[in-house]
């Protein structure tokens, strides 16, 4: 198990893969740990370096109190990599990881050098929205807001199978108030627009058809913006590497070849 230690919090860091691989970073949604890329990695091609990390206030990182905001979370990858000693990253982010993503990539070129958007976009939702989020975590717990949370997260085939759908359940129940609340406020400050219209490194966009937290026309909008190709994933929601993690590897993987990392 490794950690890396940024802006006072201790970061929680799962390398695999040969160390001498092309890096793919990944970066993960609200309320989810590096776990959610579990299903996915079998699917991508062997001898990649593989590096995950969970949020602050996610999973096994440390839980600052809240609020956070998006400088810190691009700060807490910048770190990640840094102290990895890896460059010429491949960066995956799914929702508020995505933001992550072009916030690192606007900010340290060095770094990224080809970027996957999923289900996300350059600025998701308005202040007023994510303090409703909050507020309504603050009062009744995630574990009194999973349900609506989980039918934005799945198409109806995944949220009618109880059993694949608890483990899910539980991570989400299981995070931290403090630690998503805190997201919540990163992402309601957060607006790429401009930076990410400039970037000049390859992006490619995707959107699960079901997503109910970012939906396909929002993800294209921002794919549309930075001229990256974007592709929507059937019968999926806001986490197409769960619910369809061959295809959504299959994207990522000839994307990778298309950019010269394998």
């Amino acid at each position: 198990m490794k950690t890396v230690t940024s802006g006072g919090a201790v970061l929680h860091v799962q390398v695999d893969g040969p160390e001498a691989g092309p890096v793919v970073m990944f970066a993960n949604s609200l309320g989810t740990d590096l776990r959610v890329w579990d299903p996915l990695l079998p699917h991508l091609p062997q001898g990649l370096r593989i590096v995950r990390f969970d949020k602050r206030g996610h999973g096994l990182s440390d839980c600052p109190p809240a609020p956070y905001d998006m400088n810190t979370l691009v700060e807490d990858a910048e770190a990640v990599a840094d102290a990895l000693g890896v460059s010429q990253i491949a960066f995956v982010g799914l929702s508020i990881g995505g933001l992550i993503g072009q916030g690192l990539a606007a900010r340290r070129p060095d770094l990224i050098k080809a970027l996957v958007l999923m289900d996300t976009a350059a600025k998701i939702g308005t202040p007023e929205m994510w303090q409703a989020r909050i507020d309504g975590v603050r009062a009744d717990g995630l574990g009194g807001m999973a349900d609506a949370i989980l039918d934005r997260w799945f198409a109806p085939e995944m949220r009618n199978d109880a059993a694949a759908l608890a483990p899910w359940r539980n991570m989400l129940s299981r995070t931290p108030v403090e630690g998503y609340v805190g997201c919540c406020a990163a992402i309601a400050g957060a607006d790429f627009t401009a930076s990410t219209a400039d970037l000049a490194i390859p992006v490619m966009a995707m959107a699960g058809s079901e997503d109910g937290s970012t939906p396909p026309d929002l993800v294209r909008a921002t794919a549309d913006l930075c001229g990256a190709a974007f592709h929507v994933i059937d019968a999926a929601g806001h986490l197409p590497c769960v619910e369809k993690p061959a295809e959504t590897a299959a994207l990522i993987t000839a994307f990778l070849k298309e950019t010269g990392h394998v």
